[in-house]
């Protein structure tokens, strides 16, 4: 497929602002989710790393939404004529703490676009920033980079990347993927991408074997693990990239480990082979 590269690179810069309310009902809705007994969240209460996805989500008009349950392209987003679409990994840096009650504006831009040759053709990378400041500050609380991977069509040739071993961490929780946990995040998140909800779909249309368990609810897992062990802990920054697609079919686990500097967690994500699907790091102010 040729892909008109000086297209996409004029979605470069392209920014957008939004603004919400951190609100008490999806801070809830989580808790419950992530299986913690049912608490409440009144204001001023901190939200944790990555919850901030509960918020600024995507509200496109039903006649906007393209065959894959995502927005068509060509509005923020380029126009990458692609037909699958991932979520490959982010970056954060956590300067102050977002609290339910605040009310926070989102500017996103496009800070880079990207074609790379693959194993199964073409890919083509787009990164977004996405700057979250509270209740008018000029400082961001937050800056994120959200990095999305597009791909050709599954192909009758097409070889899985070679899997990569993951040790068994110190710290250690299975995970079990039934569809009832991927609905729920997918509602909590407002996210109609189908190969997270729509067997039929997956299997048939892009050809994976089950549903594809979310990228940021196994960063966000990767993140509760943390909490888990380190009750209190302040995270200063956070990165994640997907390796392998985790799917519904079997039980994974999340694992971490505090490394010897006592500041960095080294966090990752394993199937029920035991093979890498998401590697990740945390440090700790």
């Amino acid at each position: 497929m040729n892909i008109a590269t000086d297209t996409l690179d004029a979605w470069i810069g392209r920014s957008e602002t939004f603004q919400d309310t951190i609100t008490t009902a999806p801070f809830v809705a989580l808790t419950a989710t992530l299986d913690y007994p049912a608490a409440e969240a009144p204001a001023g209460t901190t939200l944790p790393p990555l919850w901030h996805w509960l918020y600024f989500l995507p509200k496109h008009r039903q006649s906007d939404i393209g065959a894959d349950g995502h927005a068509r392209r060509g509005g923020f987003m380029p126009p990458v004529p692609l037909p699958r679409r991932m979520w490959a990994g982010s970056q954060f840096t956590f300067h102050t703490p977002i609290r339910v009650g605040d009310t926070v504006a989102r500017t996103s831009t496009i800070d880079d676009v990207s074609t790379k040759e693959g194993r199964t053709g073409k890919l083509v990378f787009v990164k977004v920033r996405h700057e979250l400041r509270c209740n008018g500050a000029t400082d961001p609380a937050l800056v994120e980079f959200h990095d999305i991977v597009y791909r050709e069509a599954q192909g009758p040739n097409d070889v899985a990347p070679p899997p990569q071993a993951a040790a068994q961490g110190a710290w250690r929780r299975e995970i079990v993927p039934d569809d009832v946990l991927l609905f729920r995040y997918s509602a909590l998140t407002f996210n109609g991408h189908r190969i997270h909800y729509d067997r039929q779909y997956v299997t048939q249309v892009e050809g994976y074997p089950g549903l594809i368990v979310h990228g940021p609810l196994i960063a966000t897992l990767l993140m509760d693990l943390l909490r888990r062990q380190l009750p209190g802990a302040d995270v200063a920054s956070f990165r994640f990239k997907a390796v392998r697609p985790t799917f519904d079919l079997h039980p994974f686990h999340v694992n971490g480990e505090l490394q010897a500097d006592g500041k960095t967690v080294r966090l990752w994500a394993s199937d029920h082979e035991g093979w890498l699907t998401m590697d990740a790091t945390a440090t700790l102010r």
